[in-house]
């Protein structure tokens, strides 16, 4: 089945363009290319060429439209490369918008901040950020809350501080990103209870924390001294407490079968989860919760799976913030070519999790 191709934004008015390449605006690469006839060449309208007789020039939606009028991508500007202006366009209302984050930012505002219309905004913030503009500020808005809330503000203070319009978005919305309330958090998790419990696993020394909601941490590291002080940092005034079978039985036998899994002796354990993060992080690890045991990915096809195939980049990142070590499974993600890639606890530990998990496919093939 032929794949039909999206149909393209219109064309700013001529005026509008013709000043775009008189002046080499890179803020209008992506949204129209210009083919010159007596060269039979088109290019991004920000490209360094020698000026054309405005009487030579025509003006095309795409690369794909000026190449079917006979034009051919000029080799200076390469206007028919994935890469184009617009990424660093993207990038920059992204810049914008953490700015004003504690404004009301219309999709039509942002529009109009890069002279784009609504809809191609959106649609190209998406593809290059991986959210929507909307999802960025929100995040952005819980940034500015956290750090009001962590500097010591009061919650009305940092609420407003962020753009937020009621406390009452506060209390509905956020706990699912801080694992707490507001006046929680801003007491560094005075309050909270943190239970955790450290093992010497196949892997190295492993510990794992759990709030009320589940599985909030699952590091390896050095030593359980330094692991515990990472956990702390999150939370400097929460009740971090080492796991007793009187204070938190579930955590014990959760760590229990987590050290089984990555020994190789049982499956992943079905165990609460409470992820913190972006709303970009956490579609990307709820997409790796939902893929098959033992399935790898690269990156790249991570980003398609979740609908946003440009933000590849941003889906690596999302998987070394990930802080909670083979439960959210980031060590079956690979790079494009097969390699390893990264891993925020060494690669020998990602190489031996992938050898794990290979060895029940390779008996299942030899038994049938």
């Amino acid at each position: 089945m032929t794949k039909q191709r999206t149909q393209p934004a219109p064309l700013p008015p001529e005026e509008t363009m013709r000043r775009a390449v008189a002046m080499r605006d890179t803020r209008y690469d992506g949204r129209f290319v210009y083919g010159v006839v007596t060269t039979g060449v088109y290019c991004r309208p920000s490209c360094a060429s020698r000026p054309a007789n405005p009487a030579n020039v025509r003006f095309f939606t795409d690369p794909v439209s000026a190449a079917a009028a006979g034009f051919r991508a000029c080799k200076r500007c390469r206007p028919d490369s994935a890469q184009d202006g617009s990424v660093s366009l993207m990038q920059d209302l992204a810049k914008y918008i953490e700015t004003h984050a504690d404004e009301p930012l219309s999709l039509g505002r942002l529009a109009a901040q890069v002279h784009w219309s609504p809809a191609h905004v959106q649609r190209t913030f998406k593809a290059v950020l991986g959210v929507s503009p909307k999802a960025y500020q929100d995040a952005a808005r819980l940034r500015r809350l956290k750090i009001g809330l962590r500097a010591g503000r009061s919650v009305l203070d940092s609420v407003n501080d962020a753009g937020f319009q009621s406390t009452s978005r506060i209390y509905g919305h956020t706990p699912r990103n801080l694992g707490m309330s507001p006046s929680k958090y801003r007491a560094g998790g005075a309050g909270e209870t943190i239970a955790y419990a450290f093992r010497q696993t196949v892997l190295g020394p492993l510990l794992m924390a759990a709030t009320d909601l589940g599985v909030c941490f699952a590091q390896f590291g050095v030593a359980e001294h330094t692991l515990v002080a990472q956990l702390r940092a999150e939370f400097p005034q929460a009740d971090v407490i080492a796991s007793a079978m009187t204070h938190s039985p579930e955590l014990d036998a959760w760590i229990e079968a987590f050290e089984a899994h990555i020994a190789g002796t049982a499956p992943r354990p079905d165990v609460s989860l409470d992820l913190r993060g972006t709303a970009f992080q956490i579609r990307i690890w709820q997409f790796l919760l939902k893929a098959p045991t033992g399935r790898v990915m690269s990156y790249g096809e991570i980003a398609a799976g979740i609908g946003t195939p440009r933000a590849v980049r941003a889906a690596a990142a999302a998987c070394a913030a990930n802080r909670i070590a083979v439960l959210v499974p980031c060590h079956r993600v690979l790079r494009g070519d097969g390699g390893l890639g990264g891993y925020r606890w060494g690669l020998e530990r990602k190489r031996a999790l992938l050898d794990r998990e290979r060895v029940p496919r390779i008996e299942a093939a030899v038994a049938g």
